[in-house]
């Protein structure tokens, strides 16, 4: 293992330190235990939800908290799992120094308590072995040696005080810690994150308060850099990369302002929306000019009372000619106004629930604050939110809206809901990335705070319940990290990782509002106050738990996936 160059004057350091030679036999034998644990949680709660020898729908809702704690755990195992191979991965390269590895050791110490303790699955709900079926004792005897030697020593006061020291002399880092990519990944961290401390950073804030658009001449140089055809083939225009380099991307954006990192997330979706279900034609059209940022899409699928149950939708796209008559209502459309494309999903037969739902690409003229839908059969306003600005939020109304029957995506009916799903993986990895990204803009938040602010005689980062909450960011961020990109791996494999990246989306949203809310405990009554870019982070970090699935909703999938293989 190599060793960290950053001096130590910590007289307890060496305490800190105490696991670091035995670490990876340790997590490695860990994780094991932790996959015993979930076997035997996955069984106790089959056998609660479970009716001959069936998951029961009806039984998964009335047993919904231990479901969805089920899902909590599976999601804590998985994000060990990813963080032991990270840490093998780095040792064979040579790359394990002491700042990675007590990073590792803190986060094993912490979810192995919690596994044993309880999970908080939002700030009122901690769900706890026995509420899945699972018996304090049997839980004990399901831990391991290294489990239980790492769940009592490897979050320490001592661990916490060195890993303070370090991030204190990394400050300004782009990660804290290394996050394991290969270099290429590195480069456009790099370039990505020159850009946003220039051109989004000193802005974004102001942006924020006076709920401006994120301007255009910042979107024509996002375009110059490749964000809106980073995934989309070479043959299309776009850069040919995977899911991974889309991961560092939006991370990096978002640290700057959720806003400008998720830009490129209504490209991602329409982009893979035509790629999977569109006709060469319709790939040919508008694929180009999403990669270059001609054409800006936004994707309108949400009802005012439909949530996620988009089975119930009602807006209707009724076939006249060569024309659909689009009739209905949405709402939450990000960016609606100043889009060229729309992504409708809409209702274009009577085939009950799924089966009657098409995506139409409906062409639009852009808007403005003034004249926000300037198309015939199209109208709207703008919905005032707390955070998540740059790109303002909508509901629509569409009278008789007319789209094109040529651009009903695929060009046969009912294929939207299949179609859409095949953009989830991609849509819940990429605000995985989002929420590591408001993490860490959080975390560099705080840490600067904390190094300036003097009270009695001294910085605020000398205060253990200071610094404590800056290195359990650190550390989540980069358990939300490797889990997130593993996902992203997984899917650039051709891999299904509906699960994987389901939950990379549940934990790294937690982390991302954990982050935000604690560094602004950290500047006080400061952070308080709109002056200060830590409120807006605050609001921009609450959304992560509502969007692309609500955290319930993403618990329910995670776990029926989990018991849908039965006992």
């Amino acid at each position: 293992m190599s060793q960290s160059t950053a001096a130590s004057s910590n007289p307890n350091a060496a305490e800190g330190k105490v696991l670091l030679d035995d670490l990876l036999p340790l997590t490695a034998s860990a994780v094991e235990a932790a996959g015993t644990l979930l076997a035997s949680a996955k069984a106790a709660v089959f056998a609660k939800v479970a009716k001959d020898g069936k998951v029961s729908a009806a039984l998964v809702e009335k047993e919904q908290f231990a479901a969805h704690g089920l899902a909590w755990l599976a999601t804590y195992v998985e994000a060990l799992r990813q963080l032991n191979a990270y840490a093998a991965r780095m040792e064979g390269e040579g790359r394990l120094g002491e700042f990675e590895a007590l990073i590792v050791q803190v986060a094993f110490g912490e979810y192995l308590s919690q596994l044993a303790g309880g999970i908080p699955m939002s700030q009122g709900e901690t769900v706890r072995l026995r509420d899945l079926g699972v018996s304090h004792e049997d839980a004990q005897t399901l831990f391991n040696d290294a489990a239980r030697k790492l769940a009592a020593e490897g979050n320490t006061a001592a661990a916490r005080a060195r890993l303070a020291e370090l991030i204190g002399a990394n400050a300004g880092a782009a990660t804290f810690g290394d996050a394991g990519l290969e270099d290429t990944y590195d480069q456009i961290r790099d370039q990505m994150r020159k850009f946003a401390d220039a051109e989004v950073v000193p802005h974004a804030h102001e942006w924020h308060l006076k709920d401006d658009y994120i301007p255009l001449d910042v979107i024509a140089q996002m375009s110059e850099l490749g964000v809106f055809g980073l995934t989309i083939p070479e043959a299309f225009g776009g850069l040919g990369l995977g899911k991974e380099s889309m991961c560092v991307v939006s991370e990096e954006l978002s640290r700057g302002y959720i806003g400008v990192g998720s830009l490129g997330t209504r490209s991602e979706i329409a982009a893979e929306l035509i790629l999977g279900g569109g006709t060469d034609e319709q790939k040919q059209k508008w694929l180009p000019k999403i990669a270059s940022g001609e054409t800006l899409p936004t994707a309108v699928f949400t009802e005012p009372n439909t949530g996620s149950d988009l089975a119930s939708l009602k807006t209707r796209g009724k076939r006249d000619g060569d024309t659909y008559r689009v009739n209905g209502n949405k709402t939450w459309i990000t960016h609606a106004a100043r889009a060229d494309v729309m992504t409708l999903l809409c209702r274009t037969n009577d085939e009950p629930g799924y089966r009657g739902l098409s995506i139409l690409l409906a062409e639009k003229p852009r808007g403005d604050d003034n004249d926000p839908f300037p198309a015939k059969g199209m109208s709207g306003g703008e919905i005032e939110v707390l955070g998540y600005r740059g790109m303002k939020e909508f509901e629509i109304g569409f009278d008789d809206f007319e789209v094109k029957a040529e651009n009903l995506l695929g060009t046969e009916e009912g294929q939207g809901f299949k179609q859409l799903m095949q953009t989830f993986e991609s849509a819940r990895i990429q605000t995985a990335a989002r929420a590591v990204g408001v993490a860490q803009c959080a975390l560099e938040l705080g840490l600067r705070y904390a190094q300036e602010r003097i009270q009695f005689g001294k910085p605020i980062m000398s205060f253990p319940r200071v610094f404590g909450k800056l290195v359990m960011m650190a550390v989540e961020i980069m358990v939300a990290r490797q889990i997130t990109y593993f996902a992203a791996r997984e899917k650039d494999g051709g891999r299904r990782c509906d699960l994987e990246a389901g939950m990379a989306k549940l934990l790294a949203a937690r982390v991302a509002w954990a982050a935000a809310d604690n560094a602004l405990q950290i500047h006080g009554g400061n952070g308080f106050a709109l002056e200060y870019p830590v409120s807006r982070v605050l609001c921009d970090a609450r959304i992560l738990n509502i969007f692309e699935g609500a955290a319930e909703i993403q618990a329910q999938v995670i776990a029926r996936r989990l018991l849908e293989g039965g006992n």
